[in-house]
């Protein structure tokens, strides 16, 4: 007893006091509750209030006395009246302006005062519901949403009604300069009954306020921003990987390899034994077909003559269509640009815990997710204060802005995951793995009699279906990158994104240059030393040109195209027989030389089968091919006695086919008299 002499504390029937040893006396605090149905028609008790220090302390409701008196003066059921707190968090709470007479045509009336004093809220309502209404139209707003859809089911199925407004403060609650702010606050402090919107449940609030069950179950999320980066130069390939575009060209050259192969083994084939043809399909004919084929390209080409040459043609033509498709198909998707964004793995991501020098993130002032943050990682908290934010949607500005306020922020994966369906650029991004399991709860005052009852209608909507249905409402919105009018934006390329095709064309005349100055070294130094050598002049395999470049003769080299007139002649006949390989006779066959005089109007033609006429005079000669288009003639630098030799050389050749002619004249002559004389 000498222990508890003269001591106070707090029992569980009121507050104790023990006077010296044995005097012990007590101050008694007794609860008042009262049996009533609850709205599911189950009898349950409910606690209307207290009695303390000889008082009646009134928790909420009215005697069961006065609700009868009251039922039969006003001949209607009593209704419960609440004050319900909300805070705008989409897709939750959704407000609006009024129309032009103060009223709502959807959704649920409810006020924006920019104020927690309940004297003011308390005037404000009054005023609403008087027949006199001069509340300022700038302070009433509709309100609709997911929350205020479960809140019109509840008052409907618990019959209450109830004025709604929005928190003043625009916080949701949190233990600050020694009191609660937000929507803890007015709990708290009797200014509202019940708090409706997207009120995650945590350890600090639930010590403090009552939740029912959560209505809602979420975590928190990390929201970044993707950023288009300008198409490099080579973007135009990244439609294929590089092993493809390798692929194709080596494919490419082996084709070619093949064709040229199967069209000189032929028969039939366009070479100098495939039906004595005045054409021949060498290797570089075979690559300027495949590379037309591959490219689409429609200038003039030398196709293959044999059936086996063709169908490999066409089965290449087969494997370039399905190539260019894929490719056509993989462009408009790569060349907008590659989209980059913080790449987070979670809460845990060392870019969080240890950011670099411009690394910014934060989160919404007072929030569950602060909260969160500030328990588990102090060091990260104190980082992320200078650009935490007071409300999501300014989160979710700064993310936007440009250049960007924040390169992350932390908030409840429910409302994240609607600003990325809702963005209309579509580049919102959650990123990482989610983390903080929580839940959306109703929050209530403390020993609130409706919390059970809530919580009970919660369960049942949960396994009716009707939670389904409002989440089906509220979050199934077009999701971003199905709009019509995003994808042709998305689609629209500018010069950037083909900047490396006009790189390569650009590289292609430097290139060209060198090649037409490789062409003539390789004709000035490489060519006489190739002629020299009589094994080296068949290259009517590898390119006619070069052949022709190789075994022409020296009297084309003299022919200097000066004609002031150019008649195109017959072609050759297939029945006259060609000789490719004029290596041995040192002229040019099947050519077709015009002599013209500079004094002179008339053009002489001259034709020989098997070699060229000798230039007799200053005339300038002119070489028609065989298709009858003209072909100037090199002039060769030798001497005049090599000249000489080579005019003697032709004279002699030509007097001997003179003879052969003038002999066959003869024979000719003769066969026809002798005709003439048998007949009678």
């Amino acid at each position: 007893n000498r222990f508890l002499a003269n001591t106070t504390f707090d029992g569980l029937s009121g507050h104790i006091k023990v006077k010296g040893s044995s005097i012990v006396s007590s101050e008694n605090n007794f609860f008042i509750w009262n049996l009533q149905h609850d709205p599911v028609g189950n009898p349950t008790w409910t606690r209307l209030g207290s009695w303390q220090e000889g008082k009646i302390i009134m928790d909420y409701g009215i005697w069961p006395e006065q609700a009868q008196r009251h039922k039969n003066h006003m001949q209607h059921p009593t209704r419960l009246h609440l004050r319900v707190v909300t805070l705008i968090e989409h897709p939750f709470v959704f407000t609006r302006d009024v129309d032009d007479e103060g009223l709502c045509p959807a959704g649920q009336l409810c006020l924006d005062p920019l104020t927690n004093d309940s004297a003011v809220l308390d005037n404000l309502f009054e005023t609403l519901q008087g027949g006199n209404d001069t509340v300022p139209i700038e302070l009433k707003k509709c309100c609709y949403g997911y929350c205020i859809d479960l809140l019109e089911k509840l008052a409907e199925d618990m019959n209450f009604d109830f004025d709604l407004y929005i928190v003043g403060d625009g916080k949701y609650g949190a233990w600050k300069n020694g009191h609660w702010t937000g929507l803890v606050g007015d709990l708290l402090a009797g200014t509202a009954h019940m708090a409706v919107t997207s009120f995650s449940i945590n350890t600090a609030r639930s010590q403090v306020i009552d939740f029912t069950s959560p209505f809602f179950s979420t975590s928190l999320g990390i929201l970044v921003r993707t950023r288009d980066t300008a198409a490099p130069i080579g973007a135009f390939m990244w439609p294929l990987h590089w092993t493809m575009w390798l692929g194709i060209f080596v494919a490419l050259h082996i084709t070619a390899i093949f064709l040229t192969l199967y069209e000189w083994k032929s028969p039939f084939g366009m070479t100098p034994k495939g039906r004595n043809r005045n054409k021949v399909f060498s290797f570089s004919s075979a690559l300027n077909v495949c590379y037309a084929i591959l490219f689409g390209r429609t200038a003039a080409i030398k196709p293959p003559k044999c059936w086996t040459g063709r169908f490999l043609m066409n089965l290449w033509a087969i494997f370039c269509l399905f190539c260019l498709s894929t490719y056509t198909a993989n462009l408009a998707a790569v060349m907008v640009g590659e989209k980059i964004y913080e790449e987070l793995s979670g809460i845990h991501d060392p870019k969080l815990h240890h950011p670099s020098q411009g690394f910014r993130f934060g989160t919404v002032r007072e929030s569950s997710a602060e909260d969160y943050v500030r328990q588990s990682f102090p060091e990260m908290h104190e980082y992320m204060r200078r650009y935490n934010v007071p409300a999501t949607p300014d989160g979710i500005a700064y993310l936007k802005h440009d250049p960007e306020k924040l390169d992350a922020f932390i908030m409840d994966k429910a409302l994240l995951d609607y600003e990325v369906s809702i963005d209309a650029d579509c580049k919102l991004l959650t990123v990482g793995k989610p983390f903080a399991i929580e839940g959306y709860g109703i929050g209530l005052p403390p020993n609130s009699l409706l919390t059970s009852n809530i919580s009970e209608l919660i369960s049942q909507y949960k396994s009716h279906g009707f939670m389904d249905v409002l989440h089906d409402k509220w979050y199934k919105v077009v999701p971003c990158g199905k709009r019509s009018f995003a994808v042709t934006e998305t689609l629209q390329m500018g010069i950037k994104h083909f900047s490396g095709l006009f790189v390569m064309l650009c590289i292609g005349f430097g290139l060209s240059i060198l090649t037409t100055i490789g062409e003539h070294i390789v004709y000035r130094l490489v060519l006489p030393r190739i002629k020299k050598k009589s094994k080296m002049k068949y290259w009517l395999h590898t390119s006619q040109r070069l052949h022709r470049a190789l075994n022409s003769s020296f009297i084309e080299d003299k022919c200097q195209p000066k004609t002031k007139r150019v008649e195109k002649r017959s072609h050759v006949g297939n029945s006259q027989h060609v000789v490719w390989n004029t290596a041995n006779l040192g002229n040019c066959h099947q050519k077709k030389y015009i002599c013209i005089d500079e004094g002179q109007n008339e053009v002489m033609i001259r034709q020989h089968q098997d070699i060229p006429l000798p230039q007799v005079r200053r005339d300038t000669l002119v070489s028609l091919t065989t298709n009858g288009k003209a072909e100037s003639l090199n002039i060769a630098r030798i001497s005049v006695m090599q000249e000489l030799t080579e005019l003697e050389k032709q004279i002699e050749i030509i007097k001997q086919e003179l003879q052969l002619a003038m002999d066959r004249k003869s024979e000719l002559e003769e066969y026809q008299r002798t005709n003439r004389t048998a007949e009678p």
